[in-house]
């Protein structure tokens, strides 16, 4: 495989974002070229198009597998294994966002559940226990909504993807604040 100027750039672009999105530059490089490579690709293959040290791919595709964004397969007569990212988009998409909610978002609501009940018990004044209730319930219902939508067949959750902002026009209108 020959990674033209295009396809660096996408690699390297990807790299800088995994660390705004958690992760680091190579495992974002390995996901960026798996991603866009028509085949699955060996881990010495992956090592040679992206310069990287044997186990650093290693590590990477670890990583990558343990969070569902990538898979191995075989092909006849190679013993080694091959891997791919997630061709699907939306799955793909859905898979990170899955992922993200696990590793962050629920131990957060679970973190705000105990010191909500801590609160009860301690000296905690009313207007912070107010504040940590509300931000409960807040991220609560977001993550209820999102779990509703979840179990929604895809067909209408693309749909709802697609309608976007236009739902807005069937809403009421939001008072000027001037």
């Amino acid at each position: 495989m020959y990674l033209t100027q295009s396809m660096q750039d996408f690699i390297l672009h990807w790299g800088e974002m995994g660390q705004k999105w958690g992760t680091n530059r190579s495992v974002a490089q390995i996901h960026a070229l798996l991603h866009i490579s028509p085949e699955p690709l060996s881990a010495d293959e992956i090592c040679d198009l992206l310069n990287l040290a044997r186990s650093n791919v290693s590590n990477g595709l670890k990583e990558l597998q343990s969070l569902g964004m990538v898979q191995t397969s075989r092909k006849l007569g190679d013993r080694r294994d091959h891997f791919h990212s997630i061709r699907d988009m939306f799955e793909l998409v859905q898979t990170v966002v899955e992922s993200r909610r696990a590793r962050e978002y629920a131990p957060t609501l679970k973190a705000l559940q105990k010191v909500q009940e801590e609160a009860e018990h301690d000296a905690t004044p009313q207007d912070v226990k107010a504040r940590f209730a509300e931000t409960l319930e807040t991220m609560q219902m977001f993550d209820d909504w999102y779990a509703e939508v979840n179990r929604l067949p895809r067909s209408v959750q693309l749909a709802l993807v697609k309608m976007g902002a236009r739902i807005a026009r069937f809403l009421p209108k939001a008072k000027s604040s001037e």
